[in-house]
């Protein structure tokens, strides 16, 4: 079974959030995507400490379609560097994780 993964984004609207979640399953990138927001985050931009609203993509995907989809976000996010993070799911549901393989085309 392929490596399940979480990759993780942040978009500075609910309405862009809601458009980058329905591209990547559109696409066949990602079984499901969960948004979370608006939350804070506070970072260090061009020298200076900023702190904004924003949208946090949680995307369950496989690790065999990180590439594709890491494009994909680049293409159709708003931000220049948009934040693209991958994290292992250890353990899982064998039902769940069975049925999120099957959703994700690497073709």
């Amino acid at each position: 079974m392929s490596q399940a993964i979480v990759v993780q984004t942040t978009t500075g609207s609910r309405a862009d959030a809601e458009q980058l979640a329905e591209i990547l399953v559109q696409h066949a990138l990602a079984g499901c995507v969960q948004i979370t927001g608006p939350i804070t985050s506070v970072y260090r931009w061009q020298g200076t400490v900023q702190k904004d609203e924003e949208f946090l993509l949680s995307i369950k995907t496989i690790e065999q379609a990180f590439t594709p989809l890491a494009d994909l976000i680049r293409k159709h996010h708003s931000y220049e560097v948009p934040e693209i993070i991958a994290l292992p799911i250890t353990f899982g549901g064998s039902d769940y994780l069975a049925w999120l393989a099957e959703q994700i085309t690497t073709e």
